[in-house]
């Protein structure tokens, strides 16, 4: 880290235009940026001042043929504790593969979507669980009809049951949950059960979408329609036309895109930028935030009128740590699905295993606990997953056990010295404290597990004085 407190990021990178580009995603979560050109710079660069103080490194791997492995060996030889992260157009799990057991840290596949970018350099830096956030939904492809999605939790099943009914018709979907609960996953089974399904169904991100090229990749532009135009392009509404389109991080939709996309819903009508007409398509719209929009909206950051219209049929999907006794069914449905792709083999897991994985809390979620399984079986030489085969887990598991021990040990203090009660303002401001702690630092998770709104959170830590990171 440099001294001025930010971490510092080498991007291996010989395309100027991407290197601005993942820089400035980046700089977002406070890194700066330094370059190399390629893999014998990367080595020089080690070596120098900003070399020393470096935290992780972003390899751009250029061709499917090139010789990244020695590159990434020859890093990690140089520098065994320094994360390596790769990024690629390619997204075959050989090269995933190839690469983890070259020494890299994460696997990242273009285009690149900010928060995937940014959750893998917290997750490489992070002490304790290096890699295990690799977002491998880009990797191992997830397409399952309701009836092959793993999960017995009531609630989990009652957000299916919902979905199924849903998919028959033509209506919006919003799907919310938290980031890794599979809402995805769900919203490709919807469109599988649906009249559409011999359609296209078209993913578009919306928080990786550059807020003036929004309307453009939406709805599409005609040659010339501006500065850059130098061809036409045909939106995600047109490409979808007849099937569906997921709107994926809706919540990070800049408001005036979230105004054209309501006249859209409305009038059944697209108007590419510099066309004459409108065209009429027929595209059913499924959407899904790991936001709250209801909080969004109050917060005057999502339009109350889109809301409306896409929450037609409201689907929330809950998160793994409150279906725990799905994690032995889910963890043996993925490790089948690994075993599946190329370079890869079947394995079992041990009960012991098994154990350790369904008492941890999961804040990646499924998408966690797939990438964790991934790491483990590209890794593994035995026939079986066993416990020292998830050490980031089991470290992570032994110090929360060992927080939450001492929570239970010291817990609120309701009694003075003398006797008598504290003050209730005291006692309150001892469970804020302990929930910010305790859900580290997730403030809409502390507002819901204590029952109250988050504009009700950020008041009373106000009023009581409490830091955020308390």
């Amino acid at each position: 880290m440099t001294r001025n407190g930010q971490r510092l990021l080498l991007l291996i990178d010989d395309e100027p235009a991407q290197r601005r580009l993942v820089s400035a995603m980046a700089a977002r979560a406070g890194w700066r940026s330094i370059f190399a050109l390629d893999g014998e710079m990367a080595i020089a660069t080690l070596g120098t001042q900003d070399g020393m103080q470096l935290d992780a490194i972003l390899l751009d791997h250029p061709a499917p043929d090139s010789d990244v492995a020695a590159v990434i060996a020859e890093l990690r030889a140089r520098r065994p504790a320094l994360p390596i992260l790769m990024l690629t157009a390619n997204g075959s799990v050989v090269h995933a593969v190839a690469a983890m057991r070259s020494g890299a840290t994460d696997f990242l596949v273009k285009p690149l979507a900010p928060e995937r970018l940014l959750s893998a350099l917290d997750a490489a830096v992070a002490d304790t669980a290096a890699g295990e956030l690799r977002p491998l939904t880009e990797k191992i492809p997830a397409l399952l009809g309701f009836d092959e999605i793993v999960g017995s939790a009531p609630g989990f099943r009652a957000a299916l049951a919902i979905a199924a009914k849903a998919a028959r018709a033509r209506v919006p979907v919003l799907i919310e949950g938290e980031s890794g609960v599979g809402k995805e996953v769900v919203a490709e089974a919807i469109h599988a059960a649906s009249p559409r399904s011999k359609k296209p169904m078209v993913t578009v991100n919306c928080g990786a979408i550059p807020a003036n090229l929004v309307e453009s990749e939406l709805f599409g532009h005609e040659k010339g329609a501006f500065t850059g135009a130098f061809e036409r392009k045909i939106g995600k509404f047109v490409d979808a036309d007849g099937g569906t389109i997921l709107l994926d991080e809706i919540g990070e939709m800049p408001l005036d895109a979230q105004v054209k996309l309501l006249r859209v819903l409305q009038s059944g009508e697209v108007q590419p930028i510099g066309a004459r007409h409108p065209r009429e398509v027929d595209v059913r719209v499924i959407a899904a935030t790991n936001k709250r929009l209801v909080e969004e909206v109050e917060a005057g950051r999502f339009r109350e009128d889109l809301f409306y219209r896409l929450n037609v049929v409201p689907v929330t999907i809950p998160p793994l740590r409150e279906r725990a006794d799905d994690i032995p069914a889910l963890t043996r449905h993925l490790l089948a699905r690994i075993a599946a792709q190329p370079g890869l083999r079947p394995l079992g897991i041990t009960d012991e295993a098994l154990q350790l994985l369904a008492g941890y809390d999961w804040p990646g979620n499924v998408r966690q606990l797939q990438n964790a399984l991934f790491r483990a079986a590209v890794l593994c030489e035995g026939a079986a997953l066993t416990r020292a085969d998830f050490p980031q887990i089991a470290s992570m598991g032994q110090r929360r056990n060992a927080t939450h021990s001492a929570a239970m040990a010291g817990g609120v203090t309701l009694f003075r010295p003398d006797g008598n009660l504290r003050a209730l303002e005291d006692i309150e401001a001892d469970v804020i404290r302990l929930a910010i702690g305790h859900y580290r630092g997730r403030m809409t998770e502390v507002a819901r597990r204590l029952g109250i709104g988050r504009s009700t959170l950020y008041r009373k830590l106000g009023e009581l004085g409490i830091d955020h990171a308390a």
